[in-house]
């Protein structure tokens, strides 16, 4: 069978709203054409609550693909959840949609119209012409929880299937900085295709001798060079084990690096209006150009000294620009904070570097309340229910079983 493996749609990110409809809907499009089955390893949306119109974009994406005439179906489902539909539409919550244990989220309310499968935490088997293939899948977790999470569900092959294993999480030998992050030889083993989500670049790997896919997001959103590439999405076949990527439509991303050695403001002014003006190319879908600035300026300037206000208005109808001046620094003296800033780290968002530290540092104050720590982070960071939950951690700090 043909599996499409598409990912991180994240419907309804704000900054480029229309992009993310408009390109998850032309990958759903082009994998149904191609595909048997279709896997979704997260973030379909981009927060955990969605307003109503971004709901209902995605409740009507999924609907067109229930039109098609579908081959395979799905057979067999052991998990917690019920079953609502047998269409080999499978998917997971991403990080973005994860929310309190317990709680409904997107994905789910998608599942109980019969759109799609949720397969969190269960494995669902796929079967077309006497072929099967079984899919088994973790939701997005807080990192700490993935091991744990793994040696309770012993995640196990099923005989007879082609086996998949699905989820989506940060990987410790992508993203080499919190050993709370999972490492390849973690995974279960056993499996003939292994199919992550959350990082927004492609990833083509081996593990355990058998392929590790990552398909990268269909819509930009960190603005890194990692995501200067094409969008789109693996279509991988089972009898072959050979695999290819189908680009969509996306929207072009450029990062052009100018160097601001001794150099006056004047100068850096027309090496950036340089920059830019090679990657305008007059479609009706302006670029994202995206010029970082590094290295030391003319004794007697500063960064303050580099006026962009007349650039970024003079190329507001034929681009959208950003220009970054964090790298305009000694580096040598660069922290891992600053480091993120300026990209050092490509594929994280800030979101989850900044819970790593957080985690990191409860960890060094030997943290000892009941409440899960990444609980604790989306507490603090979120103004959804902030009263309630900061209630919730003032009752436990003054608990009796706070030692």
């Amino acid at each position: 069978m043909k599996i499409a493996i598409l990912s991180d749609f994240h419907l309804g990110y704000e900054r480029f709203a229309e992009d993310s409809y408009r390109q998850a809907e032309e990958a759903l499009y082009k994998a149904s054409e191609v595909c048997d089955i279709m896997i979704i390893p997260g973030d379909v949306f981009d927060i955990r609550n969605p307003r109503l119109e971004v709901l209902a974009q995605g409740v009507n994406l999924f609907r067109n693909l229930g039109k098609k005439n579908w081959k395979a179906k799905v057979v067999a489902y052991k998990g917690s959840k019920r079953l609502f539909t047998d269409l080999p539409i499978i998917a997971i919550p991403g990080t973005h949609e994860r929310r309190a244990h317990n709680a409904g989220n997107s994905v789910e309310l998608l599942s109980l119209a019969g759109l799609l499968v949720d397969a969190s935490d269960s494995t669902v088997e796929i079967e077309k012409d006497g072929e099967r293939v079984a899919v088994f899948a973790m939701g997005g977790l807080s990192e700490e929880k993935v091991r744990e999470a793994l040696q309770s569900m012993n995640p196990v092959p099923v005989d007879g299937a082609f086996n998949v294993f699905m989820f989506h999480q940060s990987i410790y030998e992508l993203l080499p900085f919190s050993n709370d992050f999972i490492k390849f030889d973690e995974l279960p083993k056993g499996f003939d295709l292994y199919v992550d989500g959350h990082i927004h670049s492609r990833v083509e790997q081996k593990v355990f001798g058998k392929p590790f896919l990552i398909p990268g997001s269909t819509v930009l959103t960190q603005l890194k060079e990692g995501e200067t590439e094409s969008k789109g999405f693996y279509l991988f076949d089972t009898k072959t084990s050979a695999y290819s990527f189908i680009t969509i439509n996306s929207r072009a991303f450029y990062v052009e690096k100018v160097n601001v050695s001794e150099k006056d403001p004047h100068k850096i002014h027309q090496e950036i209006g340089l920059a830019i003006e090679r990657h305008l190319s007059g479609s009706v879908e302006k670029p994202i150009i995206r010029v970082v600035l590094e290295g030391e300026m003319a004794v007697g300037y500063k960064q303050i000294d580099i006026d962009l206000a007349d650039i970024l208005k003079k190329y507001e109808n034929l681009a959208i620009v950003e220009v970054s001046k964090s790298k305009i620094e000694d580096h040598a003296s660069m922290s891992e904070a600053e480091a993120l800033r300026s990209g050092a780290f490509e594929n994280i968002s800030i979101k989850d570097y900044g819970l790593s530290i957080f985690l990191e540092q409860l960890k060094g104050a030997n943290y000892s309340l009941k409440m899960n720590p990444s609980e604790l982070f989306e507490a603090l960071s979120s103004d959804e229910k902030k009263d309630k939950l900061v209630g919730r951690i003032i009752e436990e700090l003054f608990s009796k079983d706070v030692r």
